[in-house]
């Protein structure tokens, strides 16, 4: 039920009788004190995770497929480039500047043909 169906039935039941107006602020109060805990609780819109996924070009199947919490990413992204410094395409310095502007979504997509690999990499 969303919020403004469990407003609309508050109202419905001072308007019935079954509560007074003074309950029903209440639960009005209380319901708005539960919805900005839900909000925070979310992030309220920030990004939670930074996924790296890697696909066989030739099978289709997925390769690699990793979720991080956007508080690793820096700890990842060194890891990263120890293990591959000369990634082709990527400018991991222009992917943490779009992190840091708040970027979401897919902000990259590179397909490695030489290695037969895309790599996609989400800010979720």
């Amino acid at each position: 039920m969303s919020i403004a169906d469990e407003r609309l039935q508050i109202l419905r039941m001072v308007e019935s009788g079954h509560i007074t107006a003074d309950e029903a602020a209440r639960l009005l109060q209380a319901l708005d004190a539960a919805d900005a805990h839900d909000a925070s609780a979310q992030g309220a819109g920030k990004a939670r995770w930074f996924r790296v996924r890697v696909t066989d070009l030739s099978t289709g199947k997925p390769k690699v497929n990793v979720n991080i919490p956007m508080g690793l990413v820096n700890v990842g992204m060194r890891m990263g480039a120890r293990f591959a410094p000369d990634i082709a395409g990527i400018d991991t310095a222009q992917v943490m500047q779009a992190i840091r502007d708040g970027v979401q979504g897919k902000v990259v997509d590179v397909e490695d043909e030489d290695d037969g690999e895309r790599v996609e990499i989400f800010v979720e």
